[in-house]
């Protein structure tokens, strides 16, 4: 059975969702702000936090900081009443894997749920590791693993999901639309920033020099392109 923290500082809220939640079979603990939030992630385990923005002290934004900061790659869907797209783009750019825009349908965010979660439990623990060389980094994509000199490496599923979309293409021209319809794959995309950004930073990891790629290639007006050792 799938455990969610449901964290949101409005109770009515929150435990509507957990019982929806609930109802669909998941085991749930709620927390009613960040504080809370970051306590029970550090006490026990979860395989998916749906995570309000607009709390008091600590936001969405920045639980979901800290956690990567700290190592924790549990799933976060970030829940969030402003459409601005540059609140979209940081929630990702913080290593949020998805986010669902209130008001919204209770089916809409069964779906993410859903979808993250199969997402990122494809295979199981005990698979073994398959390591695949990408410049400095060796990488699992099957177990969500990276490491540089045997030490591991923290990337957002995002990150590997990105990193994977490449090297499957690899030698080919990939479009910033085509990694956003790819790897985003909802109607309302994030901005090609976006992509820019996950470029730059898995660049930081797998490059000599970050500044002169040899690995991912911008092709200019076009997208980019991975290059095989």
């Amino acid at each position: 059975m799938n455990k969610i923290l449901v964290v949101d500082d409005e109770p009515a809220m929150r435990q509507g969702l957990a019982d929806n939640l609930l109802f669909e079979g998941y085991q749930v603990d709620q927390a009613e702000d960040g504080k809370v939030a970051l306590n029970r992630l550090k006490a026990q385990s979860y395989d998916l936090v749906v995570l309000d923005v607009m709390m008091p002290e600590l936001s969405g934004f920045d639980v979901c900081k800290k956690l990567r900061m700290e190592g924790n790659k549990v799933p976060v869907i970030l829940l969030t009443a402003k459409g601005e797209e540059i609140d979209r783009v940081l929630g990702l750019e913080l290593g949020a894997d998805d986010y669902i825009t209130k008001p919204f349908s209770l089916r809409e965010l069964l779906a993410r749920v859903k979808a993250v979660l199969r997402r990122t439990q494809q295979n199981s623990d005990t698979a073994p590791r398959q390591f695949e060389t990408i410049g400095l980094m060796e990488v699992d994509f099957k177990n969500f693993v990276a490491r540089i000199n045997q030490e591991e490496v923290k990337l957002s599923h995002r990150e590997f999901e990105v990193l994977k979309f490449l090297k499957d293409h690899q030698q080919e021209i990939v479009s910033r639309d085509e990694l956003l319809k790819n790897i985003w794959k909802y109607d309302e995309f994030p901005t090609t920033r976006t992509v820019d950004n996950f470029i730059l930073r898995l660049r930081q990891k797998i490059e000599t020099n970050p500044n002169e790629p040899k690995i991912i290639l911008t092709v200019h007006g076009m997208g980019y392109k991975m290059i095989g050792d």
